[in-house]
């Protein structure tokens, strides 16, 4: 899909079409978002990491993405080859979602920081107004699976780039459309 709309793969593991596109900082996604918005007439966005948050457990306590062990879930450094893998290969969460923990981390639309939820609203937070690091979830290949885990959350700066670092959308659903 990145390479339809944006005419160019900047992946560093370039093995098939099925893999998660990495190597894109926040603002080469927010680019995509905005051209395939535009090619489809809908709205797509990153997730706010709430969202994220949500998708990835699923309703379930569990400590990783869908399940309590690591390996069947995700690919971090115990099992990954060192590579990115194709996607949905590991087990799903309750959501029917792949991925969430594991293989890359994941850009969210909220701004890092470190505290925040310990001063955030309880129901639907956004993150905060402003900052330097932008959220990423959910862990990457090349993690110990303590990484990978479902709480865990880190920052990046928006222009970074890594063979590691991916995203997820969302695509909100417009009311009276179910």
């Amino acid at each position: 899909q990145w390479q339809e709309i944006m005419g160019m793969n900047p992946a560093h593991f370039r093995k098939g079409a099925n893999y998660p596109i990495e190597q894109v900082s926040l603002e080469d996604v927010q680019l995509f978002i905005a051209e395939l918005n535009r090619r489809s007439g809908k709205n797509y966005r990153l997730p706010t990491e709430a969202e994220w948050e949500y998708a990835c457990r699923a309703d379930d306590a569990g400590r990783y993405c869908g399940g309590d062990t690591a390996d069947a879930v995700a690919w971090s450094w115990e099992n990954s080859g060192k590579s990115t893998h194709p996607v949905g290969k590991k087990q799903a969460n309750g959501f029917g979602l792949h991925d969430m923990s594991g293989n890359v981390w994941e850009w969210c639309a909220d701004w890092y920081a470190s505290d925040y939820y310990s001063v955030s609203p309880v129901n639907n937070p956004t993150g905060p107004s402003s900052g330097s690091y932008r959220v990423i979830r959910g862990g990457g290949w090349d993690y110990i699976p303590g990484f990978v885990r479902s709480a865990f959350r880190y920052g990046s700066l928006p222009d970074y780039r890594s063979f590691i670092l991916g995203f997820r959308l969302a695509l909100p659903v417009q009311a009276g459309s179910l």
